[in-house]
């Protein structure tokens, strides 16, 4: 929803228009739950369904299969959200229910209320932190983890990236990971993994987003993309099948927490549960 803001919503709306048989053909996801301008974290019930009837406005359709809440608002009892969005599915207006960035206990707690379809996290090689609780959660409860950024915002990549040509306004450069003290050694470890992926004949996003495959059946990856031909690489991981063996090589050229510096600042972090 945010994203633009509007924009996305906007585009998908307009293409559906043109097209209307191929709705029939897609799941549509989209948020709500924050406020796009000024920023701010809002989960009321009255404000989460301005959130959908705008969205639901916008795409130009009559339900949507899974609307997300981007970010939990501490203000209100996740089990208050969830009576919130199961009305939504009552309605027939949402046909799923998701959550981003919980702490395996919020999605307990929410389970109770309603099933929860979804939770989106970032997860990739080098961030490995669903591993410590809400990989297992989602699927003890039959709930899909949707994994963002899986190629490390666009680090784990052939093209990679070059922090020192990030425009002024680019959202990256404030994160921790690609600032001066932290990058270099993360290029490092990265240009090995991207060297071992060519070697094997594929792209460094292709094994990055099957590795993310590999970890688990309920686990999808959500690259981004800004262009057909970085979406078409990124389909590619699904023409790989790692083995047991490969596995075990990427573990030893990206081991766990390899990482030089935290995944966001301190006010990037924000409203992202944290639980170990």
């Amino acid at each position: 929803m945010i994203y633009g803001p509007f924009t996305s919503e906007t585009l998908i709306g307009e293409h559906l228009k043109k097209h209307p048989t191929v709705r029939k053909k897609l799941h549509l996801a989209t948020k709500g739950g924050i406020n796009a301008n000024p920023r701010a974290i809002n989960n009321s019930a009255a404000f989460m369904r301005e959130c959908l009837e705008g969205s639901l406005k916008r795409l130009g359709v009559d339900h949507i299969d899974l609307f997300y809440v981007h970010r939990r608002d501490h203000t209100i009892s996740i089990e208050d959200l969830m009576v919130t969005m199961a009305g939504f599915v009552t309605e027939g207006k949402i046909l799923g229910i998701g959550l981003s960035e919980v702490a395996p206990s919020t999605l307990e707690r929410a389970t109770k209320v309603h099933h929860v379809a979804a939770v989106q996290n970032e997860y990739s090689l080098w961030s490995r932190q669903p591993e410590l609780g809400i990989i297992q959660a989602c699927k003890r409860l039959g709930t899909a983890l949707v994994a963002f950024s899986p190629v490390g915002r666009g680090a784990l990549t052939d093209v990679g990236v070059d922090p020192t040509k990030m425009g002024v306004s680019e959202w990256r450069k404030t994160m921790p990971r690609f600032q001066a003290e932290n990058w270099p050694p993360n290029a490092v470890y990265i240009e090995k993994f991207r060297a071992y992926a060519n070697a094997k004949g594929w792209t460094a996003e292709a094994l990055a987003n099957a590795w993310v495959l590999a970890q688990g059946e309920h686990i999808i990856p959500i690259p981004g993309t800004r262009t057909a031909q970085h979406h078409a690489e990124n389909l590619k991981a699904s023409e790989i099948t790692l083995t047991a063996k490969d596995l075990t090589e990427i573990e030893a050229i990206l081991p766990a927490g390899f990482a030089h510096g935290n995944r966001y600042s301190a006010e990037q972090q924000g409203s992202a549960e944290q639980y170990c």
